[in-house]
Formats: structure tokens, C-alpha cells, sequence
């Protein structure tokens, strides 16, 4: 199989999963497109993202030592651009989204109704990388819509979250079928 070289590339790995993330910024709530991020740790659990230190959103992470994962839905690709384009130091973008602010028990951590799944974290760690902040944080709570559950379990189908596809033409897509189950397949190249 012939391999082409592209040499280091942001983009090398697809797709990349889009979150919103939420911070109070000098006690009002603000979120942010983000695809760079992910699961880090079994127990407890923790997620990591990576953000541009300059970014308002990471101010008011600074300020409180929390934040928020919100996983948005394919009906909220419009609002999820939106948040990505503009900065919460200028607009208020809950409210040009329509987005149904809520907190939990970490009471600093603005989470949108609308969003399938929200992760309330407190931050663990953070590292500067240059530009970057790498950000890990332990997820204190877990809330998940009633409609996105099968069996008492979140489910993909109905959660549809955005993936995002950063090549030369941008784009969200949404997750496609299901091609096997996991830890169950590869049992057939056991001898």
C-alpha cells in the first residue's frame, strides 16, 4: 500500500469530536466551539481539552477552576458555528443562540439544556504549550436528556452528535452506521 507524506499536520487524525464548552467569564456564562478534546482517564473519570490561551472562554476557566462539556446535537449545528465564530467578550451568546443556561453542583460551570449530554469538570491540570492551554479536568457529574437514553444508557443514535472534519473544506458531519460491535468482532481472528 502505497503512503503519502504530509509531514506534521492539526488536522491528522478524523473525525474529531465538537464540543461546546462552557465557562462563567466574570460571573456570566459563555461557551465555545471546540473539536480539540477528549477522554483521558478511566478512574476517575477526566476529560482534556486543548485550548487558545487568548480565548474569553479560558479566562473565565482561569477564574473558576471549572467548566463545562456540552455535547451539541446535529439540530444545533447553526448555534454550534455560531459560537465558534464569535467571542463571548462582545456577545452574549446564550442569548443569541436561545440556549437554555443550567448548572449543577459545581454552580460555575454553565451547562445548555439543549445539548444532549453536559459534563460539569473541575480542572486538574493545566499546561502551557505555546499558544495553547492543555486543560485536564475531572468530571464531577454527568447529565444526559431522558430522550437519549436506551435501557438506562446513553445512546449515539439518539444522542446525534456533530463530528468535524477540519481538511482544506471544513464541515460537521453527523456519525454513520454502526459496522460492528466492539470488543466482540475481532474475537474471529482468535485461533
Amino acid at each position: 500500500m502505497s503512503k503519502a507524506q504530509l509531514g506534521p499536520q492539526r488536522f491528522s487524525y478524523y473525525p474529531m469530536p465538537v464540543f461546546l464548552i462552557g465557562a462563567n467569564v466574570d460571573g456570566k456564562p459563555n461557551f465555545m466551539t471546540l473539536c480539540y478534546g477528549g477522554a483521558v482517564n478511566w478512574e476517575p473519570p477526566m476529560v482534556i481539552i486543548a485550548m487558545q490561551d487568548f480565548k474569553y472562554t479560558n479566562k473565565g476557566i482561569r477564574q473558576n477552576k471549572t467548566f463545562s462539556v456540552n455535547l451539541p446535537t446535529v439540530d444545533m449545528v447553526k448555534e454550534t458555528d455560531y459560537c465558534g465564530l464569535t467571542t463571548g467578550a462582545k456577545v452574549n451568546k446564550a442569548d443569541a443562540c436561545g440556549f437554555k443556561v443550567f448548572y449543577g453542583k459545581l454552580q460555575t460551570a454553565p451547562m445548555i439544556e439543549q445539548c444532549a449530554v453536559n459534563l460539569e469538570c473541575r480542572v486538574m491540570h493545566m499546561l502551557h504549550l505555546g499558544v495553547q492551554d492543555l486543560i485536564v479536568g475531572k468530571i464531577e457529574e454527568t447529565h444526559i436528556s431522558d430522550s437519549c437514553l436506551a435501557d438506562g444508557k446513553p445512546d449515539a443514535a439518539k444522542i446525534k452528535p456533530l463530528v468535524y472534519y477540519g481538511d482544506d473544506h471544513p464541515r460537521y458531519r453527523a456519525l454513520g452506521d454502526t459496522v460492528a460491535r466492539a470488543f466482540s468482532v475481532g474475537k474471529e481472528l482468535k485461533k
